[in-house]
């Protein structure tokens, strides 16, 4: 019987295996999730049936309650608050592993091997980190507390400090005969809390995609550790495979956006600046969305660059209602895509396959640079970070940063509700260029504004 549950768990893992290869491509993303659902489905119910289950009353309703939750956070949360949404999922994964191991040692704290003793207090202190890390992430993102980088006298040697205490604790717990076990467990649960608060409180918002990419590893990592607690080899792979394409994406992204992985957590990039007041003593050149029909519809070619506030706006399917006119009437539309656009990995992709822009227009950043200067007219639509030309600059927090190359384009127009900067806090010097064309207001008021004043062929 323990082979044939082996081989099932094995046709589990090849599942999650090629869910996860089906999800690098919006193309294929969905036939991924439909995978990666039926691999966890399997796991699921194999291990129910393999395992001694002292009441399937609990599990049946946890199914039930859990299933409700998930089927109405997929009907009403709006893609604007997607990465928030990933960013409780994240807690939850950390808070269930830090559940499992104290439920396992409350019912065996007898029989605690050296390999347990290692492994359960590394899962609470990850697990319990990822919560409170991911839960604060959800603040910033939600809005709910300040989303600039919050710091204070000492942070870095508080954060030190307790590392230390934790790792402390764990060799006591290492050492101990078990008389003091569970109070040392409940110390370690405690700090860890303090630590996931302390990492994410300097972290701004412009790196808040690095972030959410970095607790989705951890979740998976706590979830691989609890795998060793509990003996189950599908919650060790699973982990580790969640884990492991974590940290690469959170690789990625950093490369994205040429800093390292330190500079994120510690810089405390994105400090309030006073960008808005520089920029008011500067002029701009505004458009109406009437101008802006005009110059889109004389154009050859146009490249869309979509942020977080075309997002924001919900401005997705005006902005392809609006594409699919110049199509029409022969223009050649691409969309530029920028790897940390938006507020998660993804995010653009996302928003603009809900509009079902067709996935060939989608242009990654290495693809689409050298066209820009090339190119009529870039219609800009709620992105600044990834289109400023500060980061070609020293000194400033977006250094470095590999951008969109929108400045070599002949014509440019940005929709804009202000001048005030993006996540960075750095002022963006091309809204004052003379090519720039500033149409201020909502995205999609804008967008639908100048759809109606396209010529219909």
């Amino acid at each position: 019987m323990s082979i044939l549950i082996n081989i099932i768990y094995l046709l589990s893992i090849s599942l999650f295996i090629f869910g996860l290869k089906f999800l690098s491509s919006p193309r294929t993303a969905r036939k991924g999730n439909i995978l990666s659902m039926l691999a966890m489905f399997i796991a699921v119910m194999v291990t129910l049936l393999d395992r001694q289950i002292i009441d399937f009353v609990y599990i049946i309703a946890g199914i039930l309650i859990g299933g409700l939750i998930g089927t109405i956070a997929a009907k009403k949360v709006q893609m604007t608050a997607m990465p928030q949404m990933v960013a409780v999922f994240n807690a939850f994964g950390g808070i269930a592993s830090a559940l499992v191991v104290i439920a396992q040692y409350l019912r065996y704290p007898n029989q605690v091997d050296l390999n347990n003793a290692v492994t359960i207090p590394i899962t609470l202190f990850i697990g319990m980190l990822t919560f409170t890390g991911s839960m604060m992430a959800f603040a910033k993102l939600q809005e709910l507390m300040r989303g600039a980088p919050i710091t204070f006298s000492g942070q870095k040697t508080l954060n030190f400090m307790l590392h230390l205490a934790i790792l402390v604790l764990i060799v006591l717990f290492i050492l101990d005969p078990g008389t003091n076990r569970m109070q040392l467990l409940l110390l370690i649960l405690f700090l860890a809390g303090l630590v996931g608060i302390t990492l994410v409180l300097p972290i701004g918002g412009a790196d808040m995609p690095v972030v959410v990419a970095l607790l989705n590893s951890y979740s998976g990592l706590a979830a691989a550790a609890s795998g060793f607690v509990i003996h189950n080899y599908i919650l060790i792979v699973s982990g580790a495979i969640v884990g492991a394409s974590g940290l690469i994406l959170t690789n990625l992204m950093c490369k994205a956006m040429n800093r390292s992985l330190m500079n994120v957590l510690f810089a405390a990039v994105g400090q309030e600046s006073d960008a808005v007041a520089t920029a008011g003593k500067k002029s701009v050149t505004r458009y109406t969305p009437v101008d802006a029909a005009m110059i889109l519809e004389n154009a050859q070619s146009v490249i869309i660059v979509p942020g977080y506030g075309l997002a924001v706006a919900q401005a997705q399917y005006a902005l392809q209602d609006m594409v699919e006119l110049l199509q029409k009437n022969g223009t050649t539309v691409l969309y530029a895509i920028h790897p940390v656009a938006g507020r998660m990995p993804g995010h653009m992709n996302v928003l603009l396959a809900e509009a079902n822009v067709p996935y060939d227009l989608l242009k990654d950043m290495e693809e689409i640079n050298d066209e820009f200067q090339t190119t009529d007219v870039v219609l800009v639509a709620g992105a600044n970070d990834v289109i400023n030309p500060a980061a070609r600059e020293k000194g400033n927090p977006l250094s470095g940063m590999p951008i969109l190359q929108v400045d070599q384009a002949q014509s440019i127009i940005i929709i804009k509700r202000s001048l005030s900067p993006g996540f960075a806090g750095v002022d963006n010097e091309l809204f004052y260029d003379q090519k720039t064309m500033m149409v201020f207001g909502d995205a999609k008021e804008m967008l639908l504004k100048i759809g109606t004043n396209l010529k219909k062929e």
